[in-house]
């Protein structure tokens, strides 16, 4: 397929476009500008069945204990009613716990918008921050963001994910500590960043409260969404004010359950639960569609024949919706985190590439950065142009800029120019047949780069849902065709553990058992710092070139 012409494939096959297209409820893809042909199709398909996977997709949906390595389900689908049938954990209905803690979030919800919430001297809470870090951040801040045009009420939503003090400082610049309340959100409320975070958030009432005591602040100002509740009542948060998610939601997944509390604030609970809606629209697709008319099988497997066969590493992800700014960044986490993985199921090490390296960002921005490479680079990198038929303004004449855009982007990328449709143009402005033979091979686009376009009838809560969980079921896809676990982080595991262990040599010095490079990094840290002289610790500085100085 390499050698193969895009452009060629449409003039040969007349129905192409219609071959390789879905309409689903809220959105078409056309995943017909691939390089795929139905030969390769249908073995693909056979690929997917060899590898079991209406099997694992059925074992998923039921709750069984796919995520091996920790030993649990997987279930963010029943957060959303997205199961076929209720599944029982430890004798208790998954779908009734879900209920209920949805009815809770709701009822949270309308006190707040109400008015009736209020913080220690009885100020109206009018500003809300969410402390988070990965999932328990991106997935709602990526959300409200893409619902721009659906938010309700006037309670403002801020989030705050870096531990690097910045970030929180320059959040709380702004707001009044009368009127604030905090979210702390954290699976095992554990989280480093987050909890640090979350104490310094408290320093900030206390210095804008002196004559409270620190556990009515943490009564009125704070709420926690977390798996480990008895840790967040230790805390200092009130049991009420607990929101619970279980331990079989996994982070990257997780802006369904109660993770999801900044979204139901700043859109309203009731397009809280039109993006669940959505999201469970696309759940029963994926469990009923046969294969080859199946949305996230068919992304999935053309995932896999790039990156696994066809050597390209990476994929991009272009939103032609300002809406959908932190769309890249949310799956990057999704996908990467998911299937950046060297060991298979079996626990041997893989000899193959798994996931792709996920980038992109809105796409007329893009146009005017990094589109240069893909259209000229010899890297093939595939890409998924996402946008919506109608916008989400009123202003004339924008959209359709921006949709033409988007459309002729990946026909330039699938097309290309040939070197004799650029002479012709050359020619056509009069130049010389010197300069056309000069200019000619800096203007030649091979072509043949693929791409998807998902076009969404409307961005609203319920096609946003249905998106998301596209992708969601892409990577579990990916991951079972793969043969690794996608539902495990041990790599992320990894560095916090040995941050944690570094971080209280930052003052002691007790650099023994630390290789060269990370002694010296600590090292300079503590002597910048004051920490200790420079004469205790050297270090050896670049020394200044001899001359002039630039």
């Amino acid at each position: 397929m390499k050698g193969r012409s895009l452009k060629a494939l449409f003039a040969a096959d007349p129905q192409r476009a219609e071959r390789f297209s879905l309409e689903l409820p809220e959105f078409l893809l056309d995943y017909s500008k691939n390089q795929l042909d139905q030969d390769i199709f249908v073995n693909l398909l056979r690929l997917a069945e060899a590898a079991d996977l209406a099997q694992w997709r059925g074992d998923f949906f039921a709750g069984k204990p796919i995520n091996a390595t920790e030993g649990r389900p997987v279930l963010h689908p029943a957060l959303r009613g997205g199961l076929a049938e209720d599944v029982e954990i430890d004798g208790v209905s998954v779908t009734a716990q879900v209920e209920a803690e949805l009815e809770r979030l709701k009822e949270f919800v309308v006190l707040l918008h109400n008015g009736a919430l209020t913080g220690y001297r009885g100020k109206r809470i009018t500003d809300v921050v969410n402390l988070g870090v990965g999932g328990s951040h991106l997935g709602p801040q990526t959300t409200i963001e893409a619902l721009r045009a659906h938010r309700k009420g006037d309670v403002a939503v801020h989030f705050v994910s870096n531990v690097d003090g910045t970030q929180l400082t320059d959040v709380l610049a702004g707001l009044d500590a009368d009127s604030t309340l905090f979210i702390v959100s954290s699976k095992t409320f554990t989280t480093s960043e987050t909890m640090t975070n979350a104490g310094s958030g408290l320093k900030w009432l206390q210095q804008a409260m002196p004559e409270a005591d620190p556990q009515a602040l943490l009564q009125q100002h704070f709420v926690a969404v977390t798996s480990s509740p008895d840790k967040a009542q230790q805390f200092g948060v009130l049991p009420e004010r607990i929101f619970r998610f279980w331990d079989w939601v996994g982070g990257r997944f997780s802006l369904w359950s109660s993770i999801g509390l900044p979204i139901a604030i700043a859109c309203g609970f009731d397009n809280f639960r039109a993006l669940l809606d959505g999201a469970a629209s696309m759940d029963k697709h994926f469990r009923e569609a046969p294969l080859d008319a199946n949305a996230p099988v068919i992304m999935a497997l053309l995932s896999v024949w790039y990156c696994t066969f066809m050597g390209y590493p990476a994929h991009a992800v272009l939103p032609y919706e300002q809406s959908l700014h932190m769309l890249p960044s949310y799956l990057q986490q999704a996908d990467m985190e998911s299937n950046g993985k060297s060991t298979t199921r079996a626990g041997v090490e893989v000899d193959y590439t798994t996931g792709p390296l996920i980038w992109g960002q809105t796409g007329i921005n893009g146009q005017h950065a990094f589109y240069q490479y893909l259209h000229q680079s010899p890297e093939v990198v595939p890409a998924d142009f996402i946008g919506s038929v109608t916008p989400g303004h009123d202003l004339d004449g924008h959209h359709e800029i921006l949709l033409a855009n988007m459309f002729a982007q990946s026909q330039a990328l699938m097309n290309g120019v040939d070197a004799e449709s650029v002479s012709r143009e050359l020619a056509a402005k009069g130049l010389s047949q010197e300069e056309i033979k000069r200019l000619t091979p800096f203007k030649v686009h091979r072509g043949g780069k693929p791409s998807n376009t998902i076009l969404l009838k409307e961005l609203d809560p319920r096609s946003l849902g249905a998106l998301i969980a596209l992708y969601e079921h892409k990577i579990f896809v990916q991951g079972v065709i793969l043969q690794i676990f996608s539902f495990d982080q041990w790599g992320v595991e990894l560095g916090k553990g040995l941050a944690s262990k570094l971080e209280p040599k930052l003052a002691s010095g007790d650099l023994a058992d630390e290789d060269g490079s990370t002694a010296q990094l600590i090292e300079y840290y503590r002597r910048i710092n004051g920490t200790v002289t420079s004469t205790e610790s050297p270090v050896v500085e670049v020394a200044e070139p001899a001359g002039e100085q630039a």
